[in-house]
C-alpha cells in the first residue's frame, strides 16, 4: 500500500494518492492532472476511483479532467449534484482498491454533501481518514459556505457538523491517520495548524472544536464566531467542480506571446486586466501603468481570487521569460481562465521599447520612524488578527482582503503610508490603489518585519478595523 500526500503551498491544499495492488485511488485532485496519470503508469497501476470530499470553492479539482483522460469513476457522497456522471456513494458504501477499503463516511456540515473516506489497510484495520475540510489539524471546516436561504443556516450547518464530528470521526480509534484537504494558510477554517498529517487521537486532545465536554450549542457559537467573509471567488470555484471546465492543456495552447508594440495597444483596452507577477522589488521599480501587482512566489492563487472581481476578465500577463506556463496553471487552479497573452520576453522588452514605466513611491522603516514624528496615516494591511496581536501605535487595520470593499475610507490628496508583514502584499495594495487612482499612497519597504528594528512605539492592544 502507498499513500501519498501532494501538498500544494499556495493553495494550503493537501491531493492523495493511493495506490494497492496495481489499483489507485486520487483524492481531491488538483485540476493538472498529469502528475497523477505518470505516477499511476510508474507504479504500473491504474487509476480506478476519484474520490472527492466535497464541492471545493477554493481551488478548481481536477476530477473531471483525470475521468475524462483515465476513465476512471468520479465518486461524490450523499447530495452531490454535478452536471457530469459520477458515482453518489451512499453513506458507509465500500469501495475496494487493489488489497485495501475506502468506506464513505457522510459527514455533513462545511457542505451538505461533504464526506471523508476511512482507509482500511490490507488487514481490515482501520489505518486512516481523509477528511477533506470537515477535519483539519486544529480547527474544523467553516459552516458558512453551504448556506441556503431561507431553508439552511450557518448554525444549522454547525448543527450537523457537531454532529457529524461526533457520530463518525470521534468514535474512531486514537492511532488512525488524519489526512486533511488543507493546512494553514487556507481560508476555509480560522485556525488551522501547520501541519498537513496527525492523528484523531492527537485531534482529541487539541482541538478546541472536539472537546468533550462541549455542547452542541457551545460548538456552534464556537465555530461561528469571527468567521471573515468568505472570499469573492469561492462560489465561482463551487460552480466549476459541479458543471466542469476545460483542461488545464486547452488553456495552455490558447495562449501566445505578444510583443511590446502590440502589447501597448491591447493594453489600452478598458476591459482588459494587466497582471504582473514579477517579484515585488522588480515590479516597484518599475512596471506597465494600471498593472495589477500578485507575484507568482507569494500566495498567489488565493490573492488572485480575493481581489480579481471579475473572474471572466481578459487577462494580459507580464513575467519573467519563461514562466508563462506555470502563471497560466495556476491562474486555472482557482477559475481564472482568460488569459489573452503575454509580453514577450518580458517586462525588459516594454522597458527597451521606451514605453511609459511607473513605479510605487516607497520609504524605509527608518524613513518612517522620522515621518511618524508628524501626523501622518499609516494604514496596515495585514490580516485582522495579525493586526491584533501588535501593530503600529496610531496605524489603522485596513485589510487587504477586503481594500475593494474599504477604499472609499482612504484620503483621495493628502499622502499616505501602507505596510505589511514583509512586502508582499503591501506592494498588491500599492497597485491596486494606484490603478483606482489613489496615487498619494506610499509602501514602507520590508513592513512590519523592517519596523520591528526601528524605535517606532507598537502595541499590542486590539483595535477595531475598518471592516
Amino acid at each position: 500500500m502507498i499513500i501519498q500526500q501532494i501538498y500544494t503551498s499556495c493553495l494550503s491544499q493537501g491531493a492523495y494518492y493511493i495506490e494497492s495492488n496495481g489499483e489507485v485511488a486520487i483524492i481531491d485532485p488538483l485540476r493538472e492532472v498529469q502528475t497523477y496519470i505518470d505516477k499511476a503508469q510508474n507504479d504500473n497501476a491504474k487509476i480506478k476511483y476519484i474520490f472527492e470530499t466535497h464541492f471545493h470553492a477554493d481551488f478548481v479539482s481536477g476530477h473531471v479532467s483525470l475521468a475524462n483522460k483515465t476513465g476512471a469513476q468520479i465518486v461524490f457522497g450523499p447530495n452531490a449534484n454535478p452536471s457530469f456522471d459520477f458515482l453518489q456513494a451512499t453513506d458507509n458504501q465500500v469501495f475496494n482498491v487493489g488489497k485495501i477499503t475506502l468506506t464513505a463516511l457522510h459527514t455533513p456540515g462545511h457542505t451538505l454533501e461533504s464526506t471523508c473516506y476511512l482507509l482500511k489497510d490490507e488487514h481490515g484495520k482501520n489505518h486512516a481518514l481523509f477528511s477533506g475540510d470537515t477535519l483539519f489539524l486544529g480547527d474544523v471546516g467553516r459552516p458558512d459556505l453551504a448556506q441556503i436561504a431561507n431553508e439552511i443556516t450557518q448554525n444549522d450547518l454547525a448543527g450537523f457538523l457537531f454532529d457529524s464530528l461526533r457520530n463518525k470521526i470521534m468514535v474512531l480509534e486514537d492511532d488512525v491517520i488524519v489526512y486533511p484537504a488543507h493546512g494553514a494558510g487556507s481560508a476555509c477554517g480560522k485556525n488551522l495548524s501547520k501541519e498537513t498529517v496527525g492523528t484523531i487521537g492527537e485531534q482529541k486532545l487539541s482541538n478546541y472544536a472536539l472537546r468533550q465536554d462541549m455542547t452542541k450549542d457551545e460548538f456552534i457559537l464556537e465555530v461561528t464566531n469571527g468567521l471573515l467573509p468568505p472570499p469573492a471567488y469561492f462560489p465561482v470555484n463551487v460552480k466549476l467542480n459541479k458543471e466542469g471546465y476545460q483542461d488545464v492543456e486547452q488553456l495552455l495552447s490558447s495562449i501566445k506571446p505578444i510583443a511590446a508594440a502590440d502589447f501597448a495597444v491591447l493594453a489600452k483596452q478598458t476591459d482588459v486586466l494587466l497582471l504582473d507577477v514579477r517579484h515585488q522589488n522588480d515590479f516597484s521599480n518599475g512596471f506597465i501603468p494600471n498593472s495589477l501587482f500578485i507575484g507568482i512566489d507569494g500566495g498567489f492563487a488565493p490573492w488572485v481570487g480575493s481581489l480579481i472581481l471579475n473572474y471572466k476578465q481578459p487577462i494580459l500577463l507580464i513575467c519573467d521569460a519563461g514562466r508563462e506556463t506555470e502563471v497560466v496553471t495556476r491562474l486555472a487552479r482557482v477559475g481564472y481562465d482568460n488569459v489573452i497573452g503575454y509580453l514577450q520576453n518580458g517586462f525588459q522588452s516594454w522597458s527597451a521599447a521606451k514605453f511609459e514605466i511607473a513605479t510605487i513611491n516607497a520609504v524605509t522603516a527608518d524613513t518612517l520612524s522620522q515621518k511618524l514624528e508628524n501626523e501622518i496615516v499609516l494604514y496596515d494591511v495585514r490580516k485582522p488578527a495579525e493586526f491584533s496581536a501588535e501593530h503600529v501605535e496610531g496605524a489603522v487595520s485596513m485589510p487587504l482582503d477586503f481594500l475593494n470593499n474599504l477604499m472609499q475610507n482612504l484620503p483621495e490628496s493628502t499622502p499616505f503610508y501602507i505596510h505589511c508583514a514583509g512586502g508582499y502584499r503591501s506592494v498588491i495594495a500599492a497597485s491596486l490603489l494606484k490603478m483606482r487612482g489613489f496615487n498619494n499612497v506610499i509602501d514602507v519597504k520590508g513592513g512590519y518585519e523592517a519596523i520591528k528594528n526601528t524605535t517606532i512605539k507598537r502595541s499590542q492592544n486590539s483595535c477595531v478595523s475598518q471592516q
